[in-house]
């Protein structure tokens, strides 16, 4: 059902294109579809129309639409989906869905396996330490196509021995499937990002053009306590995909944990 504008504190273009962006993310604005026009929208929002552009322009630096000359602004046929990680887990918190619900998701592989390098020294054991693994490909839902793949690497000592053993898709979000098990809440999680170029079987599997290349972020999510509950990793096509981080901007210089080379 179409709203007049997203709940929130935050400035009115922000609000507008949350939620002309919600509509487009649940087919309710389908892929090449026509926006309506400017004076429609800004009757619709109560907005004067610089505002109202604002937004637009918003959601066409994402992405998500597209103007065309002389004639008007239309959802992009082959958008790239938005991964928003700071929303993640407050969403699966409050519906009790998986991370990813909006694709379907295929377990491949679960069981146990010595744990890679980057996960030992994370989770601070011992080389060739055995972690519970579990490999998952998402697909898009209407046309098949994956557009993910990745893992996740749990403490046999949480995961060891339960349903997260068996290569079936977890009833909800794993991270909340781990705090069930553990006892502990996921308090703290650090993203790394690296674009490179895929393996041959990475290639293969996505079919991409000869130099195309991937996105790969490393997750890593700790406890309150600050031991390791779970470190993933997932793989896109990079054209696919769009990370976006939006936060506030301190008005007085902070000391930062880590400085920025960037």
């Amino acid at each position: 059902m179409t709203v007049p504008m997203a709940a929130g504190r935050g400035p009115k273009y922000h609000r507008i294109a949350d939620t002309l962006r919600a509509e487009i993310q649940s087919g309710e604005l389908e892929p090449g579809k026509q926006l309506p026009a400017e004076t429609a929208l800004t009757s619709r929002f109560g907005v004067a129309l610089p505002t109202l552009r604002q937004a637009i322009g918003i959601l066409r630096a994402e992405g998500l639409i597209e103007s065309r000359h002389g004639i008007g602004t239309f959802v992009k046929e082959a958008r790239r989906r938005q991964r928003r990680s700071r929303n993640r887990y407050g969403r699966a918190r409050d519906d009790q869905q998986l991370l990813s619900a909006d694709f379907e998701h295929r377990i491949v592989f679960a069981g146990r396996e010595p744990a890679p390098p980057y996960v030992t020294e994370a989770m601070e054991i011992e080389s060739g330490t055995e972690v519970v693994v579990r490999r998952r490909h998402l697909h898009d839902k209407t046309t098949g196509q994956l557009e993910e793949i990745g893992a996740s690497y749990l403490p046999v000592d949480i995961a060891g021995g339960t349903f997260l053993e068996q290569p079936t898709v977890v009833p909800k979000a794993l991270f909340l499937c781990m705090e069930d098990l553990s006892g502990q809440q996921y308090t703290h999680a650090r993203d790394a990002w690296v674009s490179r170029l895929p393996t041959a079987g990475e290639a293969d599997i996505f079919n991409l053009a000869p130099g195309a290349p991937v996105l790969h972020v490393t997750h890593t999510a700790r406890a309150a306590e600050g031991n390791v509950l779970e470190i993933s990793e997932s793989i896109w096509p990079a054209d696919r995909v769009m990370f976006i981080d939006e936060y506030e901007i301190p008005e007085h210089g902070q000391a930062p944990e880590a400085r920025s080379d960037i």
